[in-house]
């Protein structure tokens, strides 16, 4: 998906980082740490503690743990999407149930991450979201596709349906957009200018009427678009 090179030759990627233990922050900080280009530059214990730092520091990424005192990490990551147009919100937890996962998505959110996820995969979730881009655990996606869908039974049939409306490079596009490629990515991966890349990524949200990558990404996995080994 994102390899450690990268972010070579761009800015450093900014992250609040908001969790009510101190533990798991540092352990968080110290896997981001590891990443090139990546910085963590304020901690929060709370929920309005996370809202008032990402005012003040305006991050490229916010990483909120979803259960917090004072301000839940959904409610904190919806004020920041509303507030900060610019900072990418990715929610850290424990939890995969389906509540979480569909509050966070239509707050905002673009990136749902595991706490016991590789540390590989957390990295790459902030660079993903940092640039744009959707990044779904692939424990959560499969959570999404696989128990959600078992329980609504069409999903896929009604998937497969919505992007007939698409051109065969628009469901190129869709795939890797699911795969959580960012716009240069998938420029590179199809030959194409970064910006013939969001014009075909603002087309593919338009005709699917979806708010954000992140359930476009769903509804391509859902339709099977998702290249493997992306």
């Amino acid at each position: 998906m994102n390899d450690e090179n990268s972010d070579q030759g761009k800015s450093t990627i900014r992250v609040l980082l908001a969790d009510d233990e101190a533990m798991i922050r540092a352990g968080v900080r110290a896997i981001l740490s590891a990443g090139r280009g990546i910085e963590v530059v304020a901690e929060a214990g709370d929920g309005r503690e996370a809202v008032a730092l990402a005012q003040a520091h305006r991050p490229d990424v916010a990483l909120l743990d979803i259960r917090m005192p004072r301000l839940d990490g959904l409610a904190a990551g919806e004020e920041i999407v509303r507030t900060l147009p610019g900072t990418g919100v990715a929610m850290l937890t424990t939890f995969s149930e389906d509540a979480y996962i569909a509050r966070a998505l239509s707050g905002g959110a673009t990136g749902f991450l595991l706490k016991s996820g590789d540390p590989h995969e957390l990295i790459a979730g902030v660079r993903a979201v940092a640039g744009g881009a959707a990044f779904l655990s692939p424990r959560v996606a499969r959570h999404v596709i696989d128990g959600v869908g078992a329980r609504r039974l069409g999903r896929g049939v009604t998937a497969r349906a919505r992007v007939e409306a698409l051109t065969p490079r628009e469901r190129e596009v869709l795939g890797l957009v699911g795969a959580g490629l960012s716009n240069p990515e998938i420029a590179a991966r199809l030959h194409l200018v970064e910006g013939t890349v969001k014009a075909y990524v603002s087309a593919v949200l338009d005709r699917l009427g979806v708010k954000n990558r992140v359930q476009a990404a769903i509804v391509a996995y859902e339709a099977g678009l998702v290249p493997d080994g992306a």
